[in-house]
């Protein structure tokens, strides 16, 4: 399918960032995955060639620019190499800089926004805990307020960029009643006495994505770490998810896409019973509703890149986006590594590795459940 959204300047940006994958990621990736972690040279690489603050300001270091077109591509030939690398960078330069941009004070934003832009300063955001998931109304870290600011005790678990982050924008319960009036963001600098990094987390798929534990073991900050209004976080989070899940949904299609030609290469090539796999009709069949299913879901997920540019996102659309991208991700991805055969199931064999990095994607940035119950609100129900 053709896509009709981009124009000269974003096909030029697109082979830009192609250009810079290939010379800093695709012959390092395999020490990436090894370390666990996405070393810092990289992230100094990234912001000399300008692609981590897109959206920030030109006064802050940033790209400036409010087509999220640019966003969109980004993400997209991140995901294409790398799913565990669209990870960490859609998370500092799509997910974690607009709470910077959108709802810090002026000093904040001179403060932290041209660490954040040239790579020098990694971004986190610590929501998910322990006992809560999903459900961020239900968190159970606390910010007491002081004579010279707050105290914040606590712990958050599954947060990307955990393990390296500078700069780590916390979620904590500071009073109130109800989720929209109870929350309040923080930033927290990795040097405050009383934080603590656990473990890096040995996860399934996307290994390269360094993934922590944090601790708030009585962090004192002033009253200049607040992000936004006390007692607004929740609405901050609320307002900004949205971007999150349309940003997966990008990586989700892309991820997905790079592996389905693969397969489709490979069938094309791979020999059973006389006659190439491509040939058989269930395997033919298979990749006509793969190939369908990538572009029909293409298209819903480019309709909304567009509105980003117009009237705005809604809410629903990017869970609608974020759970179903997620569903065919991981059906197409599967039924990839089943054409392969046993060596499908074999480490040195990219598919094996994209079907366990895809298994996530229906798990953060909200679950598909959660994903579901806000299409359920969005009708009435």
């Amino acid at each position: 399918m053709q896509r009709q959204i981009f124009e000269a300047e974003h096909h030029a940006f697109r082979d830009s960032v192609t250009s810079f994958l290939d010379r800093e990621v695709i012959d390092r990736l395999p020490s990436f995955i090894a370390d666990r972690q996405i070393p810092r040279s990289f992230w100094r690489a990234a912001g000399d060639a300008g692609l981590l603050g897109l959206e920030a300001p030109a006064e802050y270091g940033g790209g400036g620019s409010a087509d999220y077109r640019f966003n969109a591509i980004l993400v997209e030939e991140l995901a294409r190499v790398s799913a565990g690398l669209a990870s960490v960078v859609g998370l500092q330069y799509a997910m974690a800089m607009p709470y910077l941009t959108k709802v810090a004070t002026e000093e904040q934003k001179r403060r932290w926004l041209p660490g954040a832009c040239s790579g020098e300063i990694i971004l986190a955001i610590a929501m998910t805990e322990p006992s809560g998931g999903s459900d961020l109304a239900a968190l159970r870290t606390t910010a007491v307020e002081t004579e010279k600011g707050w105290r914040i005790s606590g712990s958050k678990t599954f947060i990307t960029n955990g393990g390296s982050a500078d700069l780590i924008i916390t979620a904590a319960r500071t009073g109130g009643t109800k989720a929209t009036d109870s929350i309040t963001l923080f930033a927290i600098e990795a040097t405050d006495a009383g934080f603590s990094r656990g473990r890096k987390l040995d996860k399934v798929g996307q290994s390269e994505a360094d993934t922590a534990e944090l601790f708030f073991d009585d962090v004192e900050v002033g009253h200049d770490r607040v992000l936004g209004e006390v007692g607004r976080g929740f609405v901050h989070m609320m307002s900004l998810l949205p971007w999150e899940r349309l940003n997966a949904a990008c990586a989700n299609l892309s991820h997905t896409r790079r592996h389905l030609a693969d397969t489709l290469e490979y069938a094309k090539q791979r020999r059973a019973f006389g006659s190439n796999i491509g040939s058989f009709q269930a395997n033919k069949f298979a990749f006509a509703e793969m190939f369908t299913q990538l572009d029909v879901s293409q298209a819903f997920v480019d309709h909304l890149i567009v509105s980003c540019n117009g009237p705005g996102l809604d809410p629903t659309d990017a869970a609608k986006a974020k759970w179903w991208t997620a569903s065919v991700q991981n059906e197409v991805i599967d039924r990839c590594l089943q054409m392969y055969g046993g060596y499908g199931y074999m480490d040195e064999y990219p598919i094996s590795r994209a079907w366990r990095d895809a298994r996530v994607t229906s798990i953060w940035a909200g679950s598909n459940e959660i994903m579901k119950e806000i299409i359920g609100r969005g009708l009435g129900l």
